[in-house]
């Protein structure tokens, strides 16, 4: 494993231990636009990743997150039917594991499973506000948030096998306080 992706893990588990007390959040609890981001990124990103998996013409890419996504959610909607668990602040049911977690972080571990780290990090950024807006909204605890990136992450997995790197590449470089990001892609 990677020095990068153990330094991202280890802040992401900082974050979520932190989200845990219910009292850390730096923006107003029940922001309705942060929700509602949330919300749209629980579709966008599966929708986005599969979709480039067809751009690629990565067939075999994807079936596999094809087969990713359906154990997930298999497996998210079974636990909440299964436990039951009540929402915090009253607000419902069924909030064991989180599903906008869930299938954010799939996706994201199904790019940095099929594509490499440097591809998923945009996607691990967007899955982490999405779990994050979960907190927001009052709708999930830590604990479920952590269980859906888990049953996420794990269902990509089982599944997930590297592509052949050698027709995409991905750089970044900095001189003189000017940044340059390029990506190339040989057909």
């Amino acid at each position: 494993m990677e020095l990068k992706l153990k330094n991202f893990i280890w802040v992401f588990l900082f974050l979520l231990c932190i989200s845990f007390t219910g009292h850390s959040q730096l923006i107003e609890p029940k922001n309705p636009t942060i929700k509602t981001a949330g919300d749209v990124l629980a579709y966008a990103i599966p929708a986005t990743t599969f979709v480039s998996t067809l751009i690629l013409k990565d067939k075999e890419g994807t079936w596999q997150m094809t087969k990713g996504f359906l154990l997930n959610e298999a497996v998210t909607l079974g636990l909440k039917f299964a436990l039951n668990k009540p929402r915090p602040f009253h607000g419902g049911d069924k909030a064991f594991p989180s599903g906008h977690t869930s299938a954010t972080f799939q996706s994201a571990a199904f790019i940095h499973g099929r594509y490499g780290f440097k591809y998923s990090i945009p996607a691990y950024a967007l899955a982490g506000f999405t779990a994050f807006s979960r907190i927001n909204a009052q709708k999930h605890d830590g604990y479920d948030i952590l269980a859906g990136a888990v049953v996420g992450i794990g269902s990509s997995l089982i599944f997930t096998t590297p592509y052949e790197q050698e027709h995409m590449d991905l750089t970044f470089n900095s001189y003189d306080g000017q940044y340059l990001l390029g990506f190339t892609y040989r057909f």
